[in-house]
């Protein structure tokens, strides 16, 4: 692993491009872009990892990513409300976002991810032990992480993860709804004349209207690369190239609960992934001390929904785990 290679003086800021002067951008949002950050890449195994880091470097660490295609921006607005208290980094899965494919997509190997770039990035310096904050399809992949180093993490908080009784699971899959880590790999070959054509396929999965429309455009915009005169999508078709067995999710309940340390639930409390009967599924499996916490008015992408709610439950947990025991 090399050092982390920064990227300074920008003469491209593409946040500042895609917002203008903000005036059509609520508050709390330009704001919270304003924070400073460092944005750079780290190289494993040869391929440069990219990661955003704001706040402190003395201060408890914070690691966060996001779900099946996504990237590291779905927090860039989420993290600046914990940097005055955290040292934060939210890092792009491998093969997605601005980072770049490595070794395979397998769940072993998204789960070394965690470390990997933590390791990269000092975090477990002086004998740190960085909690996980992590969405959907990222938030399975650091069940795999807390399970394979469960010294190596002081919590996770599981983020809108998709758990159903087996049933209901296999009910849902009947519907031809896909599970986190599905998808078209022929998708990330799509080429588009214009950017408003490209902007035109971008959709969420689950598919859902969002409470907040202009963040949906924040994630679109970087979802996209230009390619010659064209746009297409940043992610790999690499990221296909995994085994995602039913059975993988079939069992995320049970691993969920029995995953070592510290874990902490956050659902949107309209999403069609975790509702009431997920946090009776969890509580039955023998997770009643488990914390489940509700955003109202929320479903799956729930920081697209009720950003500032969201960003009220972690600082919560994340306080809530610093109180004296």
């Amino acid at each position: 692993m090399n050092e982390a290679v920064k990227i300074e003086d920008c003469p491209e800021d593409i946040d500042a491009l895609w917002a203008g002067d903000g005036s059509h951008l609520p508050e709390w949002f330009v704001s919270a872009l304003r924070v400073p950050r460092e944005e750079g890449y780290v190289e494993i195994e040869g391929a440069k990892a990219h990661y955003f880091r704001w706040g402190d470097r003395a201060k408890p660490k914070v690691l966060m990513t996001h779900g099946f295609l996504s990237h590291a921006r779905c927090f860039s607005f989420i993290a600046p409300f914990l940097a005055e208290d955290y040292d934060v980094v939210a890092f792009d899965l491998a093969g997605m976002g601005d980072s770049e494919m490595r070794g395979h997509a397998d769940p072993l190997a998204r789960g070394r991810e965690f470390g990997e770039i933590a390791e990269a990035l000092g975090l477990f310096a002086d004998g740190h032990k960085p909690t996980i904050i992590a969405h959907s399809f990222g938030s399975g992949a650091a069940l795999t992480a807390v399970t394979q180093s469960p010294d190596t993490f002081s919590g996770i908080v599981v983020c809108d993860l998709m758990v159903m009784r087996p049933a209901l699971l296999q009910a849902y899959w009947n519907l031809r709804r896909a599970s986190p880590g599905s998808g078209d790999p022929d998708k990330a070959k799509s080429r588009y004349p214009s950017y408003d054509a490209a902007r035109s396929r971008y959709v969420l999965s689950p598919p859902q209207p969002v409470g907040e429309p202009f963040l949906l455009d924040y994630m679109a915009f970087h979802s996209l690369r230009r390619d010659g005169e064209g746009w297409t999508w940043k992610f790999s078709p690499e990221v296909f190239r995994r085994s995602n067995r039913p059975d993988e999710w079939l069992t995320i309940g049970e691993r969920l609960v029995n995953a070592p340390g510290r874990k902490a639930i956050v659902h949107g409390e309209e999403s069609q992934l975790f509702n009431r009967d997920s946090v009776a599924y969890v509580r039955e499996l023998g997770g009643g001390a488990i914390p489940i916490i509700a955003v109202p008015q929320a479903r799956h992408h729930l920081m697209l929904d009720q950003p500032l709610a969201f960003v009220t439950a972690l600082r919560s947990l994340l306080r809530l785990w610093e109180a004296p025991t």
